[in-house]
């Protein structure tokens, strides 16, 4: 990526016991002080060779990457403590993003519980040549505060002022019970070896590449871990290279520390006449260890699109087992659920001249670096 710019905006509405009132608004560095906290962060850039995958576009894990460093950024910065990942919503792409595309990502806090923090990551994304369309994509994160020891703490209450941060705050109340309603269905899944499904697992040890303070992995790479295994066991059902395209929410159960030996199994569950529904297991293993432990799980869409970005058909996948039949019936309920959220309302335009004007600007080669 080349010329990323973060503009962080002074949240003046916020309220803890005890805490103090804030100034005028102002651009501040990424890392603001407890005083001066920010409701929302742009970050602007250039696709760049090196974030492409092998299909020549972004890769959906990258993009979830830069979304949950985003929205990292703006968790950090309202709370002023380390936020950890709690649970990821939804995320459609119409087309993949390319190489040379000017990628804007604006993460905004649209509700607050006692220490929770609902984040919304809208991505715009736009051929700076006019010969692709212009995308807009949502995805709402919700994150947590946590002490030096891990604990939740309590973090600012956030009151909206303008129309849309009102009409956000309620999309974002009432979406909570859905929220909750589709996660206890993922939770309740079981898998086992009697599923006949084709089936990828990926191993490896988590090192300390995208970690917080604590030594933790940052939930934007273990989405990137899921998109992977997702596209894995995509491939190799249907014979070609895919892409994500949909992702239908990653609840997040328990920390990955350094050190720890993951496993992460993707499997088919359902197939639509040109895509592929894949359920991601995220297990973990402490050294010297025998107790496994569910991280994450998530419910990815992958499609393999032809030369003129059109997704091609793939074979059908014919449940065998009880368990399949039980398992592709979930995938099936979990979209249905999902149709009954009401998408968040978009902002009418992009930031103005003037605020492109003042953002601040580093480079970087490869990935969004969000200081945190």
């Amino acid at each position: 990526m080349q010329s990323t710019q973060q503009v962080t905006r002074e949240g003046s509405r916020h309220g803890v016991k005890g805490g103090r009132g804030s100034g005028p608004a102002e651009h501040t560095e990424p890392t603001a002080p407890p005083n001066a906290r920010s409701h929302q962060t742009i970050h602007r850039f250039v696709v760049k060779l090196a974030d492409a995958g092998i299909e020549g576009a972004v890769d959906g894990g990258k993009l979830l990457e830069w979304i949950d460093n985003a929205a990292r950024a703006t968790a950090t910065q309202w709370s002023g403590r380390d936020s950890v990942t709690a649970c990821v919503g939804n995320v459609h792409l119409d087309r993949p993003v390319g190489v040379g595309e000017l990628v804007e990502l604006h993460a905004s806090l649209v509700y607050t519980g006692r220490s929770s923090m609902h984040i919304l990551v809208t991505v715009h994304s736009s051929d700076l040549t006019g010969v692709k369309v212009a995308q807009t994509a949502q995805c709402a994160i919700v994150f947590v505060a946590v002490d030096d020891t891990g604990k939740p703490v309590e973090v600012p209450s956030w009151t909206p002022i303008t129309m849309l941060e009102l009409q956000r705050q309620r999309q974002a109340r009432v979406r909570i019970p859905m929220r909750k309603r589709i996660e206890g269905a993922m939770a309740a899944e079981s898998y086992t070896a009697a599923g006949t499904a084709p089936r990828t697992t990926l191993r490896f040890i988590a090192n300390r590449t995208a970690v917080d303070s604590g030594g933790k992995v940052h939930g934007g790479r273990v989405m990137r871990w899921i998109d992977e295994a997702a596209s894995a066991c995509g491939a190799d059902w249907t014979g070609t290279q895919v892409i994500t395209s949909y992702i239908a929410g990653i609840p997040f159960y328990r920390p990955i520390a350094t050190g720890h030996v993951v496993e992460v199994t993707a499997r088919v569950i359902h197939t639509g006449p040109r895509s592929v529904h894949t359920s991601i297991d995220v297990v973990t293993t402490e050294k010297d260890s025998d107790q496994a432990h569910l991280a994450a799980r998530g419910l990815a869409i992958v499609v393999s699109l032809d030369e003129r970005g059109n997704a091609r058909p793939v074979p059908k996948w014919e449940p065998d087992s009880a368990e399949d039949h039980r398992l592709d019936h979930h995938a099936r309920h979990l979209l249905e659920l999902r149709q009954f959220i009401e998408p968040f309302t978009t902002a009418a335009t992009l930031p103005d001249e003037h605020e492109r004007s003042n953002s601040t600007t580093w480079s970087s080669t490869a990935d969004v670096r969000i200081q945190s």
